[in-house]
């Protein structure tokens, strides 16, 4: 299945004040794994930004002011986020945002995106599993081990990217994504931006293969069925061997 995990950030809020979307973030997923594709934007919101907003994300008027509008990159987006399942955290806050930002270029037939995607908000999925306890994106990286100490704003793609993390470990599955290093760039804001993708070098020793004994194996099989049993599906890796079989 192919996910994009998504948020944005805004002049504030509610939409229905006339607010508008400021950056957008998101990541893709393939098969439970970052496949390194992103989609990343600033946008002019014409209109000024909330003061209450910049001190949450930090994005000033000025920095804005000469970035694209929605309608500019309207299209790329789109494409993006089509066919996918959107993980989004308090999805009907995004949702809301992005619908108004193509009601208002006239794009009537992408107003509902929910008609081209399906969507599954992460925070709704926390509050089921932590009834009555603090479920928001710090909450949930504390509880779940998820480093966050790059986080002293609120980013669209540093949040996406937390969230896929948090998601992932949420749902039983990989517990870390991160693709960048342990440094970081800034651009010419001071905002903080990924660090590029670390690979392996082609002429590194070759691995030891070391193979599991009968003990292991029964381990392993006890933490598929708890993985089975908290994610309410067998794991990836079960169903492809079911079906290949």
């Amino acid at each position: 299945m192919r996910s994009v995990v998504l948020d944005t950030e805004t002049t504030g809020m509610p939409v229905t004040d006339g607010h508008r979307i400021i950056e957008i973030g998101c990541v893709e997923l393939m098969g439970r794994r970052l496949t390194g594709r992103h989609f990343h934007v600033y946008l002019q919101p014409d209109r000024e930004i909330d003061e209450g907003a910049i001190a949450v994300h930090g994005i000033t008027n000025e920095f804005v002011q000469d970035k694209p509008r929605f309608k500019e990159v309207a299209e790329e987006f789109f494409e993006f986020i089509k066919d996918a399942q959107l993980i989004i955290h308090n999805a009907a806050f995004d949702v809301g945002f992005i619908n108004n930002e193509f009601a208002l270029i006239g794009q009537t037939d992408r107003a509902d995106i929910s008609e081209h995607c399906s969507i599954l908000d992460t925070l709704a999925m926390a509050r089921e599993r932590h009834p009555g306890q603090r479920n928001n994106l710090d909450a949930l990286c504390k509880r779940y081990g998820v480093d966050n100490s790059g986080r002293d704003l609120h980013g669209a793609l540093l949040d996406a990217e937390i969230l896929a993390d948090v998601y992932l470990t949420m749902t039983g599955g990989q517990t870390h994504l991160s693709l960048a290093g342990d440094g970081s760039e800034g651009d010419s804001s001071g905002r903080q931006q990924p660090s590029p993708i670390r690979r392996l070098a082609a002429d590194r020793p070759l691995t030891r293969i070391i193979q599991a004994s009968a003990e292991e194996l029964a381990a392993h099989a006890t933490r598929l069925a708890v993985i089975e049993k908290s994610a309410g599906a067998p794991p990836l890796w079960v169903q492809m061997e079911q079906s290949d079989s």
